[in-house]
């Protein structure tokens, strides 16, 4: 005898199949067969936010954090056109999740029905699966599908548009649904790489005198820390990152040297701009890292999971290699074992040169003045949240300034650390905070946003509120959009437009939206209320007015080195 259900608490077993523990969203009339039937559904729950695009930014940084995919949901029209940004965010950093979108009935879609909308044609460019399902015998096919695009290869979110006669109808034959779907046995395995290939390549690595591993997204991806460094140790080759590969090794380590970007640092680009053969490990070499392309580069040997991605730029020296990074790496060490250490005896010179240049690097960004009163140097925030946050704080600066700021950030531990890059999306540090806390609420988050993009996701401080956490936001306040008007300050002899704004007092903000919050306007002050934020391990909003003449563009710790 068969027990009916409808539509949408099919989905919701496939979820929880699946493995999704949490759909953030916006619920409305047509979302409401999903949303309901999460109540009574153990394993999964709702957590609803103030605007859909912070929905999907927490599918975004959750799936950042974990590398398994969490769920985003909205209504039909401008409910999903609120999606779009966040949903980009989480594609252009591969980062896996289901974007669920309910639409009008079926009979209707495509008619001039209310906020009527082709959901897949809008998100298709944003996602790495996109589809309409219609009919409820479909659902079960349509969501295993997704799930399988979605974490396979190069991860992504990936697109559900259901109709919603689809979910609200009842399902007479409902397909049987284990508590664990098989998928999730194999999905996130990877291939290793081809033995000629590797073979080719342990020859031309012990050959180069200065090899550099350029280490990308994929080192996230792949949570393939311990086996680069091994490799690097191995081998005695220094390591950089690209901007999205900040976290994927610890700053700390004696062979890693920063990330290299459009904006990198004067220490990282030293390294690489020595280099006779870089090891591009996950590495797309994007416009980001390589200056839109115009960086020069000597010989590449690009590892990537994803073959499309080998090649794409700087054909004409890439050599490329199929596989996962973590067993290219751990096979890169066995094929080379029997002269390693004579290469690395040959590097040493050159390792302990690079070491010196670290030193000094880091020396001349410390602070000079511990008790210094505020306008702050953002450059001394940064460093002093450092010096007090617990090791294993998780940083997620926003996009724009306080991404580059966070250069000065010492990562001490891998998974330490998210960021919108390929998109660059801003409005990602709250919302993405709030999903760090779900996930695991006594860690403490380090949010480090800029006032504009407070701005764009101020109504997640309720969120915030409600959901709670070790989380402590500080706002580098500038009263302004401060990289683009430091840009025009730069090339536009000072002149200044759109970029400025009144004063806000996002402490008082805070308080009135439930969060603990307060102006902090010296080093000491800021020391010790960061401090004592995270020993209570409650949410806190501390609003920090900066120095606006402090400009990340010709800040002398990131300017490029002259050749």
């Amino acid at each position: 005898m068969s027990t009916s259900k409808t539509g949408g608490q099919v989905v919701v077993d496939l979820l929880t199949s699946l493995g999704v523990e949490y759909v953030f969203g916006v619920v409305g009339g047509q979302t409401l067969a999903i949303t309901d039937a999460i109540i009574d559904t153990p394993g999964i729950q709702l957590v609803h936010t103030r605007h859909e695009n912070a929905a999907a930014v927490m599918m975004d940084a959750y799936g950042r954090l974990t590398g398994a995919p969490a769920a985003c949901i909205s209504t039909t029209g401008p409910g999903a056109t609120n999606l779009l940004t966040g949903v980009g965010g989480a594609y252009r950093d591969s980062s896996p999740g289901f974007v669920l979108t309910c639409n009008n009935n079926g009979e209707n879609i495509h008619k001039d029905d209310a906020q009527n909308a082709d959901h897949v044609e809008l998100l298709k460019p944003l996602v790495k699966y996109s589809r309409l399902v219609a009919h409820s015998s479909s659902i079960k096919q349509a969501m295993e599908e997704a799930y399988v695009n979605a974490l396979t290869g190069n991860p992504g979110p990936v697109h559900l548009d259901f109709a919603r006669d689809t979910i609200e109808g009842q399902v007479t034959d409902p397909p049987v649904v284990p508590a664990v779907h098989p998928s999730r046995a194999w999905v996130t395995e990877r291939p290793s790489a081809n033995p000629v290939a590797l073979a080719r390549v342990a020859e031309r690595v012990l050959r180069a005198e200065r090899p550099v591993i350029w280490l990308g997204n994929g080192g996230n991806r792949a949570r393939a820390s311990e086996d680069v460094l091994a490799l690097a140790d191995a081998l005695g080759i220094p390591v950089v990152t690209t901007f999205n590969g900040i976290g994927s090794v610890p700053t700390t380590h004696p062979l890693v040297f920063g990330a290299v970007s459009r904006m990198g640092t004067t220490l990282s680009g030293e390294v690489l701009g020595v280099a006779d053969l870089v090891l591009a490990l996950g590495n797309s070499l994007n416009a980001v890292s390589t200056t839109r392309w115009r960086r020069e580069l000597p010989e590449v040997i690009q590892v990537d999971v994803e073959p499309a991605m080998i090649g794409r730029y700087y054909s004409e020296i890439t050599q490329g290699v199929v596989g996962d990074l973590g067993a290219f790496a751990r096979d890169l060490v066995t094929a080379t074992a029997g002269h390693a250490a004579d290469a690395k005896a040959g590097r040493a010179e050159w390792i302990s040169s690079l070491d010196k240049a670290r030193t000094d690097w880091w020396q001349a960004s410390e602070v000079k003045d511990t008790a210094a009163e505020g306008p702050l140097s953002p450059a001394d925030i940064v460093r002093t949240l450092r010096e007090v946050s617990p090791e294993e704080t998780l940083l997620i600066p926003d996009a724009g300034n306080p991404g580059v700021w966070s250069f000065l950030w010492e990562i001490q531990r891998p998974n330490s650390y998210i960021k919108p890059v390929g998109f660059g999306n801003m409005g990602f540090a709250l919302p993405s905070a709030i999903a760090a806390s779900l996930i695991d609420p006594r860690r403490p988050v380090l949010a480090l946003i800029g006032d504009g993009s407070l701005g764009m996701s101020m109504g997640e401080i309720e969120t915030l509120a409600r959901v709670g956490g070790n989380v402590c936001v500080v706002v580098l306040n500038d009263s302004s959009y401060g990289n683009i008007r430091q840009e025009q300050e730069l090339h536009f002899d000072g002149r200044t437009t759109g970029v400025d704004f009144g004063t806000v007092d996002f402490g008082m903000v805070a308080r009135a939206m439930g969060v603990d919050g307060e102006v902090v306007t010296g080093l000491a002050a800021l020391r010790q209320r960061v401090a004592d934020a995270f020993a209570v391990g409650r949410p806190v909003i501390l609003d920090v007015p900066i120095d606006r003449a402090a400009n990340a563009w010709t800040f002398p710790s990131f300017v490029a080195p002259k050749k």
